[in-house]
């Protein structure tokens, strides 16, 4: 069997970059310039955008402005927006905004749980059945990040065990979709299908599963590959590789969006989504920023036609 007939037709790109992306940047973006890089994005295609989070704005400036840039950012049907809540003010406000989608944290390791909200794994879950609960009762669709779920910068190499047990309370809650995240950007792709075929030996379906990659080690296109192998159709991704975890020193930026939909479109699976739309939304946000592009495709499409 090829590499493509083990693979699906058409692939979910989450687009994280206006929350995830710009949350772990220094220099703070306008609500101007937040609302006009989404308007590229989805003139780009995205259909599934992170678009903010509803946070303390004393822990977080970067997205101080959430409310603003949700009530200015276009609204069509079949598009959606997903905030991040860390709590019940958060739930709150994007209840407020409108929205209908929202994603909840947990960590898959103690140490990165108390250091990212303040509150151990066990804390965090029972917070979380009150959150899941009140977010599905009012309509929402709810997604969970499972963070440092390959491994951990003060723990080391997560325990599969303790990864699966913890993806597994959060899809317990009631979760539409489980985001497994590798925040350290340190796993490989045989960790990665270790962790997702142990899931699906547990009779959770592919599409309960999502991934968000972080690039450290350069893994992060062969990460998503290997979950593809597997049935995963959801995969997060940052329009110029921009962010990382403000948290988690260690981590460099996210998987970039430009360079999966570049090996995406070679494979032949259908995104939806405008490689070079997104790889110009991608150097002009990184222009704001004053750096250059992490992502490798919108370095290469500078100035060049995608054949």
């Amino acid at each position: 069997m090829s590499i493509r007939e083990r693979l699906p037709d058409r692939v979910t790109v989450v687009e994280v970059a206006p929350r995830d992306g710009l949350q772990a940047e220094e220099r703070i973006v306008t609500a101007d310039a937040k609302v006009a890089f989404i308007e590229r994005l989805v003139d780009a295609g995205h259909r599934v955008i992170e678009a903010t989070s509803f946070v303390s704005p004393k822990a977080v400036p970067q997205l101080a402005d959430a409310e603003e840039v949700v009530a200015r950012i276009p609204r069509r049907p079949g598009l959606r927006y997903v905030a991040f809540a860390p709590n019940e003010r958060g739930l709150d406000r994007a209840l407020a905004a409108g929205l209908t989608d929202v994603a909840f944290f947990s960590s898959a390791t103690e140490t990165y749980s108390v250091k990212n909200v303040g509150r151990t794994r066990a804390e965090v879950l029972e917070a979380l059945r009150g959150l899941v609960s009140r977010a599905k009762g009012s309509g929402l669709r709810v997604r969970a990040y499972l963070a440092m779920a390959i491994a951990d910068p003060w723990e080391g190499p997560t325990p599969l065990e303790t990864a699966l047990a913890s993806g597994q309370r959060l899809l317990d809650l009631g979760i539409d979709e489980l985001a497994i995240g590798d925040t350290l950007g340190s796993g490989t792709p045989r960790q990665i299908q270790e962790l997702i075929a142990a899931l699906l030996d547990r009779g959770v379906t592919g599409d309960k599963i999502a991934v968000h990659f972080h690039d450290t080690y350069g893994q992060a296109l062969a990460n998503a590959l290997a979950a593809m192998e597997l049935g995963v159709t959801t995969i997060d991704a940052s329009a110029g590789g921009i962010g990382g975890s403000p948290f988690a020193k260690a981590a460099a930026g996210n998987l970039a969006t430009e360079d999966l939909l570049w090996m995406l479109q070679g494979l032949g699976i259908e995104t939806g989504v405008d490689v070079a739309k997104v790889a110009d939304a991608a150097s002009w946000m990184c222009g704001l920023l004053g750096r250059e592009p992490p992502g490798r495709a919108t370095r290469a499409l500078a100035g060049h036609q995608t054949p």
